[in-house]
């Protein structure tokens, strides 16, 4: 049996232990680099900008122009042509009266065309029938907006009917301009009351929110009228309402 020699072992034994200690080494070394630098510091969010938002309204009259009156002609009959032909003829006189009156036919425009059975005291019998039609008539020249709403009672008798007169401003577009100016003027008057409260510098504009105010709505009339109608048109305000953001600095 062969021996192996002595000094072969020793220096085998002696290979694996540098082998090992070169591994944990290495081990070593990869673990440091693992953690080498400092740890990313989390991101910060941005700071907002101090901001101050304010409301500010601005309002300008001016003196109507036009006048809009809805009328309508109205028939009960014991059948459903003899009412609407009673008033469609009653109409029709009363928009060739209105032509004939200087009022542009363009400006007449019929809303409503409408025709209902009317039923006895059982609401189950139809006794007669109803039919209305009804115009917006759109006088331009306010001098004759007297004369207009009377020949529509004057030509359509008892079958006529006044159900509202509306004034208004055919063109606001400078008096909306005008609005616009005054209600951002206001805004920016009150934003910059509050940068000097605050101690701070006013900036420039983040954000314009603009609304509109509310029209006049028609006013209502009675069912009947004299020939000779007083009429006044007033004064009608066109108003704007404009939120506005400011940064303050």
């Amino acid at each position: 049996m062969t021996s192996v020699p002595t000094m072969s072992i020793t220096a085998v034994a002696t290979k694996l232990m540098c082998l090992a200690a070169a591994a944990t080494a290495a081990v070593t070394v990869t673990a440091c680099d693992s953690q080498a630098g400092p740890a990313a510091a989390p991101a910060t969010a941005t700071d907002v900008g101090r901001q101050v938002t304010v409301v500010g309204s601005g309002q300008v009259q001016g003196t109507p122009d036009t006048l809009t009156v809805n009328a309508s002609m109205e028939f009960v009959g014991p059948d459903a042509t003899a009412a609407m032909n009673q008033t469609n003829e009653r109409q029709q006189a009363v928009i060739d009266g209105l032509v004939g009156l200087g009022i542009d036919r363009g400006d007449l425009t019929t809303t409503e065309a409408d025709l209902q059975p009317q039923y006895g005291s059982d609401s189950a019998t139809i006794t007669s029938y109803r039919a209305t039609n009804s115009i917006n008539v759109k006088v331009r020249d306010l001098d004759t907006a007297s004369d207009a709403i009377g020949l529509i009672v004057s030509t359509g008798g008892n079958a006529a009917r006044i159900n509202s007169i509306s004034y208004s401003i055919e063109d606001d577009s400078q008096l909306v301009r005008d609005a616009r100016a005054r209600a951002f003027k206001d805004a920016e008057d009150r934003a910059d009351q509050y940068a000097e409260l605050s101690g701070l510098n006013l900036g420039k504009v983040v954000s314009i929110t603009e609304s509109g105010a509310a029209l006049p709505p028609p006013m209502p009339a009675p069912r009947a009228m004299e020939a000779a109608v007083p009429l006044e048109p007033g004064r009608q305000t066109v108003g704007f309402s404009v939120t506005v953001v400011w940064e303050l600095t």
